[in-house]
């Protein structure tokens, strides 16, 4: 059970080899970094080192807790991501599997609302916009 912040690319079925062991279902969800506008070569993500990993363990542990898991893992990347990288990873272990998919599911809402990040999309030409909170990422998150 735990949460890695890195640069450097995941090997996802290295991540997987032996998690959630004895468990009744195990849940992945790999995330990759997508273009929906057409006008972006990649993504620079920031974050606070030590605040961000602490924030994470936080609420992998909360998750685990909730929703009684038997193991979980987060992998989110930072620094220059182009389009087509992986940026980040969840799993969930649980005795069953409703648990472990609701588990993967609050953990990326969560993610997507509330981790430390600050994302910038990077054009074509170079220039870079950051990437505002999304209302339809926090109705996802109010219905837990």
């Amino acid at each position: 059970m735990n949460a890695r912040v890195q640069s450097a690319p995941f090997d996802l079925a290295a991540e997987m080899r032996g998690f959630g062991e004895g468990a009744g279902a195990v849940v992945t969800f790999c995330g990759i970094v997508r273009d929906d506008s057409g006008r972006m070569t990649a993504l620079e993500i920031e974050h606070y080192p030590g605040m961000t990993e602490r924030a994470l363990n936080d609420y992998g542990q909360e998750a685990a807790g909730r929703f009684d898991l038997t193991d979980w893992r987060i992998i989110h990347r930072y620094g220059h991501l182009a389009v087509g990288e992986q940026i980040m990873m969840v799993a969930t272990a649980a005795r069953h599997r409703r648990a472990a998919f609701d588990a993967a599911d609050y953990l990326m809402d969560w993610l997507k609302s509330r981790a430390p990040f600050w994302k910038r999309e990077i054009a074509h030409d170079g220039s870079g916009e950051w990437v505002e909170a999304k209302t339809s990422d926090e109705e996802a998150l109010a219905r837990w």
